[in-house]
């Protein structure tokens, strides 16, 4: 199994946690980011992911190396879905298991935070009214990220 991934069938978060698994975890969180129906007012009907998909792979394994560098004897799995996703699809899941369940939180927040910042993966929300691509990737540092 691919540990980073890009996916275009529905995400099972399971088949992730399982992945990160080992002897020496003694702690698994699993964060799934699903696509919600109402932001700042504005009612969503659906979403569709775009992603230049070997590169978007191989920033999430970057990421891997990034928590792995914080956290030793951390283990993470990413996948993030792309094409069109409904209310309450699971857009993105990361999976970290960790000896210590607070490297586990810390590692997993840090992976959201960084794949909205370095991996090319873009949005279009489509509305009642409207539609917009967008793409999240920011330049600043992640300690300003708020």
């Amino acid at each position: 199994m691919k540990l980073f991934e890009i996916v275009t069938d529905e995400i099972q978060p399971e088949k992730y946690r399982e992945a990160v698994v080992h002897p020496g975890a003694g702690a698994v969180t699993v964060f799934t980011g699903h696509v919600r129906e109402w932001t700042k007012g504005v009612r969503t009907l659906y979403l569709e992911y775009d992603a230049y998909v070997s590169m978007a792979e191989k920033k999430m394994a970057e990421i891997s190396e990034e928590v792995q560098h914080k956290w030793p004897e951390t283990k993470i799995a990413i996948a993030h879905r792309i094409g069109k996703l409904k209310i309450s699809d699971i857009a993105v899941v990361i999976a970290v298991s960790s000896p210590h369940r607070k490297h586990a939180y810390e590692a997993n927040e840090y992976a959201i935070e960084r794949i909205k910042e370095i991996v090319p993966i873009w949005k279009k929300e489509i509305w009642e009214n409207g539609q917009e691509w967008k793409g999240d990737q920011r330049k600043k540092p992640l300690l300003e990220v708020e």
